[in-house]
């Protein structure tokens, strides 16, 4: 198409072979999946390149509206859909409501971020026999799921569900479905100009999976009854014109084929608003390059205009193998692989395509997916066995040493009568694990030639100084160390202890305990994150914890030593005994934790409240409380103090400074009319009672960060401003003024999301300037506004006035500085969620 392209590389991903493909490449700051989710650093470099347009690829930031936002500020075009479209399909319970408001079958499910207590709920409700499973609200690609068949597995799984969803989507919000044990994964293709009009190229079967990972794809659907295939495309198309769809995407579905194999029915169960991965299929059985359409598409094309209004007929089949850095193990565990590709030989031909980054010579990464190559073959004429067996063929030629792969799986895969005869269904290599890690196993002669062994690394990564926040820039000015071989030795663990070694390759996300401990046989010692899941690391012998030999963000290869237990007996040991534990009792250190949070909660102060209550007034958390939806506040710095321990003890200011002041967090206000995002909003109070309200240096940074927060997610923002500006004494470091970001970033907010202030008592400087930059001021019949208190104005020698003489009510609502006036601060959150109700949407009556 004669575009001239801009390629972005990590710092660990410079020798990516991408880099060389692309006309120019520009590095990004920071390693690994990080960088490439940094919008604001991507679109900067986009800018500065000149580029008028940035197409996001298959993953990271391809279905982020947020960056398509930064992207069309910047002057910049998202190769993509729309942000409303991005939210709408990137939010699963958001996008299966449109699929029932489009007469879209859907399994059955909650269609709102589910709580463990109302998935429980959920499970029980399915008729015997059958599974639910949870889902991550946010992303796909396999992170956040997990199936549950049993109530006494539900905790756990839903645990893992969470956590892995917030590494990988900074949201950790999940959803549950019926799960179908017998299924076909059907999705179809579209791509709309924005106009209304959607057309679709067809669709494909992706069932063949691995813990919810494609492996294999293909086009079209083998054995798909006509009427049934026109069924799933119709609704397709319907949901996606609804939505008035632009560029390309993808509408996937389950057809339940368990007991009626010929005349299923289908359900949707998501959408993705993006250019996926197994696309090349549809390009070669319909001809028609996808991304080039994509491309001119959001050029302003139409559909018409390009003549792809009807769908062009398939020209027989197409089929896609992910080779993956992995082998698998009896149990049905993918364990990840890597170190330098000693040869790396594609196969070629007619009918064979190899996308791929790898070449001779790559060190491979474990900071980013396994997926090391996607082959693919296509045969114009014949049946579906003729695609199996030329894709089978194609892995044959496919030569690479040096790391392993699955090619000897997908070799035994592609063999399966079931799956030469189109009979797959999601679980089938679930069940079948046994028979096609032996069929991996069998004898095959290579069509190429084999080079002498090579040395492979036994570890992934380097270790680093974590104390040391320019370790890894020195680390990077110096050359990478030589490989290791794979058979060097490591030193064997003290006599009497025993070495826990790592199960897979994969990277430390979280330790459960500390060198000195006692830990049981079976008891968790760490957390691991492989092939986009967690897995639990449990101790082997019981004993006391002698050394933790990796920290929190290492990355290792599988059978590296993770932790020496020295043998001993340990009271407990057997955890049958554990069963006994009243589950109830709290942790010493998180009885801590717990007793320090309830310092800051209004029944441990009641000194303040009743001095409050003499005035007619509330306590900051019962505004917050008031305010926001029964449950739904997440505060944040709730146990933040005044920086003054030097002058105070730090139990004084446990006392004097709970949360520094400075109530943060994010609630949904209106729950009950409008459900999330739209209900979403930010939150800030100043707490009167800590230091009047006033400003320290810990709940300054505490409101710079929610005010990050609010501009980033586009939410409302709430203050509560009762307070006086500007705090003396605190004495904990320097304080800049020019790292003071407060007031100039909450005026940013401004025509940016509503913001709304609510003030009670006396409201004056830093804090009546923040008051001031609401859109719309809400105030009490007892309060009093000015931007100079007494001592200020005592200061300037003004004269001496009492804070009562200083903007009373009867100067500030005739000269417009206060919107609404109100009773008391009661009427004053009700008038506040009125108002913010105006933003939030439409209701019935």
């Amino acid at each position: 198409m004669g575009i001239a392209t801009v390629a972005v590389y990590a710092e660990d991903d410079a020798a990516s072979l991408h880099t060389r493909r692309a006309g120019e490449a520009r590095p990004l700051r920071g390693q690994g999946a990080a960088a490439y989710l940094d919008a604001a650093q991507i679109v900067e470099v986009a800018r500065d390149a000149g580029c008028d347009a940035v197409h996001p690829g298959y993953g990271f930031l391809s279905e982020n509206a947020e960056f398509a936002r930064r992207c069309a500020e910047a002057g910049i075009t998202f190769v993509g859909p729309r942000p409303d479209v991005l939210e709408l399909f990137g939010d699963k319970t958001r996008a299966r409501q449109a699929a029932i408001e489009a007469s879209v079958p859907v399994l059955r499910g909650t269609s709102h971020a589910t709580s463990v207590d109302e998935a429980a709920e959920f499970l029980a409700s399915l008729p015997d026999g059958r599974s639910m499973i949870i889902k991550a609200l946010a992303g796909g690609g396999g992170r956040g799921v997990r199936v549950v068949r049993a109530a006494d597995d539900l905790p756990k799984a839903y645990a893992r569900c969470q956590s892995e969803a917030q590494a990988a989507f900074g949201r950790g919000e999940v959803y549950v479905e019926e799960y179908l044990e017998r299924a076909r994964h059907i999705e179809v293709q579209v791509a709309g100009d924005g106009t209304g009009a959607v057309t679709h190229f067809g669709e494909r079967d992706c069932s063949l999976q691995r813990r919810f990972q494609k492996l294999v794809e293909v086009a079209p659907a083998p054995g798909l009854p006509d009427g049934l295939r026109d069924r799933i495309i119709e609704a397709a198309v319907r949901l996606c014109a609804a939505a008035r769809y632009e560029s390309l995407g993808t509408v996937e579905f389950l057809v339940d084929t368990a007991d009626r194999p010929t005349d299923a029915s289908f359900a949707f169960i998501e959408a993705n608003p993006r250019l996926q991965v197994e696309h090349t299929v549809t390009e070669e059985v319909t001809g028609v390059d996808l991304v080039r359409l994509q491309l001119l598409l959001v050029g302003g094309a139409t559909l018409e205009s390009l003549g792809m209004t009807q769908a062009p007929p398939p020209r027989g089949f197409a089929m896609q193998v992910r080779v993956n850095m992995e082998t698998m193990r009896p149990d049905g565990l993918a364990m990840p692989s890597g170190g330098m590709l000693m040869a790396f030989e594609p196969p070629t031909g007619p009918g064979i395509r190899t996308d791929t980054f790898g070449y001779a010579g790559y060190r491979t990464s474990p900071r980013y997916d396994s997926l090391l190559a996607k082959v693919i073959a296509h045969t114009p004429a014949g049946g579906f066995g003729d695609v199996v067996a030329k894709a089978g063929r194609a892995l044959r030629e496919f030569r690479i040493e040096g790391v392993p792969t699955n090619i000897s799986f997908l070799q035994g895969l592609l063999e399966q009568p079931d799956v030469i005869a189109g009979r797959a269904y999601t679980r089938y290599i679930e069940d079948h694990v046994d028979a096609l890690v032996s069929a991996a196993a069998a004898e095959r002669v290579p069509l190429h030639f084999l080079a002498a062994d090579n040395e492979e690394r036994v570890r992934a990564g380097a270790r680093v100084d974590a104390n040391d926040p320019l370790a890894v820039l020195t680390h990077g000015k110096t050359a990478a160390p030589p490989p290791r071989a794979a058979g060097a030795a490591e030193p064997a663990p003290p006599e009497g202890s025993v070495a826990v070694r790592a199960p897979l390759q994969g990277t430390v996300v979280s330790l459960a305990v500390a060198e000195g401990a006692e830990v049981r046989t079976g008891q968790q010692l760490l957390v691991m994150e492989a092939m986009k899941m967690e897995h639990e690391v449990l101790a082997t012998a019981s004993g006391v914890v002698r050394r933790i030999a990796v920290t929190v963000g290492d990355t290792v290869y599988e059978g590296h030593v993770l932790v020496l237990i020295e043998e001993g007996d340990v009271a407990g040991a057997d955890l049958a005994a554990l069963k006994d534990v009243d589950l109830d009792e709290i942790r010493p250190d998180l009885r801590q934790v717990v007793d320090r949070r309830a310092t800051t909660l209004n029944e441990a102060r009641p000194q303040a409240l009743e001095r409050r209550a003499a005035k007619g007034q509330r306590i900051a958390r019962a505004n917050v409380e008031d305010l926001c939806d029964p449950g739904s506040f997440v505060e944040y710095g709730q146990l933040a103090l005044a920086a003054q321990r030097q002058r105070r003890s730090v139990e004084e200011l446990i006392g004097k400074s709970p949360a520094d002041g400075m109530i943060t967090g994010v609630g949904t206000i209106n729950g009950d009319l409008f459900p999330e995002p739209a209900s979403r909003c930010a939150v800030m109070s100043y707490d009167y009672t800590v230091f009047a309200g006033t400003q320290g240096q810990r709940n300054h940074r505490k409101t710079d960060r929610l005010l990050d927060v609010a501009e980033k997610w586009r939410m409302p923002l709430v203050l509560f401003a009762e307070g006086g500006g500007g705090r003396p004494g605190d004495t904990d470091g320097v304080s800049n003024p020019g790292d003071n970001r407060t007031f100039s970033h909450f005026a940013r907010l401004s025509g940016l999301v509503p913001t709304v202030g609510i003030t009670s008592g006396r409201c004056f400087a830093g804090n009546a300037s923040l008051l001031a930059c609401c859109d719309v001021i809400i105030a009490t019949a007892d309060s009093n506004i000015g931007m100079g208190g007494p001592a200020m104005i005592e200061g300037g020698g003004l004269g001496i006035f009492t804070p009562e003489e200083i903007g009373p009510m009867e100067v500030q609502v005739p000269n417009g500085v206060v919107d609404i006036a109100v009773e008391d601060e009661a009427e004053a959150v009700q008038v506040a969620k009125r108002y913010l109700s105006y933003f939030q949407g439409a209701i019935d009556d």
